[in-house]
């Protein structure tokens, strides 16, 4: 008898946990105002990008995915080229967010992610001291555009950060709130 209620316990407990959806992360809220599409509105000036990143919540909330790319034209120093980057934004046991960050180009980035307000989030990449460290910014104007700061800090030097990139980029579609994977 105690063994047939132990075991329904058991199988009580396990269908309920089993069925539970666990609750997003609150850590991921401050960024919100990144989700949708976002066009890299142009400058005029010779050489310069055009591209878009698309911020979306994915499994079931637990993450937000940044895909982005940006052409480049050919000029006469260099040929045409494209890069392709995928971000995952999540947060760890702890609630501190992170990203993991990949290119074509064979680049890889841990970041540490630091919500500044409802309008602004800091990514500082989690590199030795042997490495070059990075910077990425993203602060949303009261306008509605997007600016984005990306930033390198030489090796040894890993507060003495030089901007790369500056961009701005308005939102072309609404936020995201599931993603849809589809072969190309």
């Amino acid at each position: 008898m105690r063994t047939g209620l132990a075991r329904a316990v058991v199988i009580a407990l396990a269908s309920v946990a089993g069925g539970a959806r666990a609750e997003a992360p609150a850590a991921l809220a401050p960024l919100r105002f990144l989700l949708g599409e976002w066009r890299v509105v142009p400058s005029g000036k010779p050489g310069e990008a055009t591209g878009s990143a698309t911020f979306a919540s994915s499994l079931q909330d637990r993450v937000i995915l940044r895909f982005s790319y940006a052409e480049y034209p050919a000029l006469a120093s260099r040929d045409a080229f494209r890069h392709d980057d995928l971000m995952v934004i999540h947060a760890d046991a702890s609630a501190q967010l992170r990203a993991d960050y990949w290119d074509n180009e064979g680049h890889i980035v841990h970041y540490l992610v630091q919500p500044r307000g409802s309008d602004e989030v800091v990514f500082l990449s989690e590199a030795p001291a042997s490495e070059p460290h990075y910077r990425l910014t993203y602060k949303l104007a009261p306008d509605g555009t997007l600016g984005g700061r990306f930033e390198i800090s030489p090796a040894g030097a890993a507060e003495t950060f030089i901007t790369y990139l500056t961009w701005s980029s308005r939102k072309v579609s609404r936020d995201h709130a599931e993603t849809q994977h589809t072969r190309e």
